[in-house]
């Protein structure tokens, strides 16, 4: 399938969708929003994770601000929710979902990764929030989002003063879990998809949509709900096929990395 914004391909069980605005920097416009909530709300049955990436240099450098309208407070709350709507379906659709990223990871494409469940940075990536600067807040859902990855102080840092991290730095305040030599993000971004795609689907669904739930909740809410989810996990039978298998010796050891 292909979008005038968005690139979908399939790999046997991976998605790829590809930001292409190569020309804007991959800046999100509201197509493009729109484009993202329609690829991932229609992503086939086959599908076991997907990777985000960007064509071009860069993954995404934010808000198309040539879009930017003079809208009313309500007209200004609807277009945010919108964004939210759309991102939703990227951290709660039905498959993990990795970020290949590279050059700018700025403003809405910050929020865009924030929302994606592992990101893969390369040496030439760097984050900023410069919405501060521009007399603007973030409407994206990274408000929610970023700081549960880098902690809230980071976050009011970048937008009061228009900071900018590094791929070094990014990846020691927890922007992206992987480093990678620059090229090279969307290749390890495969791989970990690859590697995710043989998981049983019911853990996968469980780790997207449960364990952010029980980090949230209080600790006896978050007991008895691991509980419930960790029933449901181990009765599936591809569950139970799998303790087999481990059991009787036909599955590998976990060793050092």
């Amino acid at each position: 399938m292909t979008h005038t914004d968005i690139q979908l391909e399939l790999r046997g069980d991976i998605a790829i969708v590809r930001l292409a605005r190569a020309g804007k920097r991959n800046a999100l416009s509201d197509a493009l929003i729109l484009a993202l909530r329609d690829t991932f709300q229609n992503l086939p049955d086959t599908v076991r994770a997907a990777v985000i990436d960007g064509e071009g240099p860069h993954f995404c450098a934010g808000l198309d601000l040539s879009e930017l309208k003079e809208r009313d407070a309500g007209q200004g709350l609807h277009h945010s929710r919108m964004w939210h709507a759309a991102l939703d379906h990227v951290q709660q659709g039905p498959v993990p979902v990795i970020a290949a990223l590279h050059g700018a990871v700025v403003g809405g494409g910050l929020e865009l990764a924030s929302a994606c469940h592992i990101r893969v940075a390369d040496t030439t990536t760097f984050y900023a929030l410069p919405e501060g600067s521009r007399g603007i807040f973030v409407g994206g859902g990274g408000s929610v989002r970023i700081p549960k990855l880098i902690g809230v102080a980071r976050m009011t840092d970048m937008m009061l003063t228009g900071r900018v991290y590094n791929a070094e730095d990014g990846e020691r305040a927890g922007f992206a879990q992987y480093l990678v030599p620059e090229g090279t993000a969307f290749d390890r971004a495969i791989e970990l998809a690859q590697r995710i795609a043989t998981n049983a689907p019911l853990t996968n669904y469980a780790l997207m949509h449960a364990l952010p739930r029980i980090a949230e909740q209080p600790a006896d809410h978050g007991f008895f709900t691991e509980a419930l989810i960790s029933g449901i996990a181990q009765s599936a039978p591809e569950a139970k096929e799998r303790v087999r298998d481990f059991l009787e010796g036909r599955a590998g050891k976990v060793t050092k990395g």
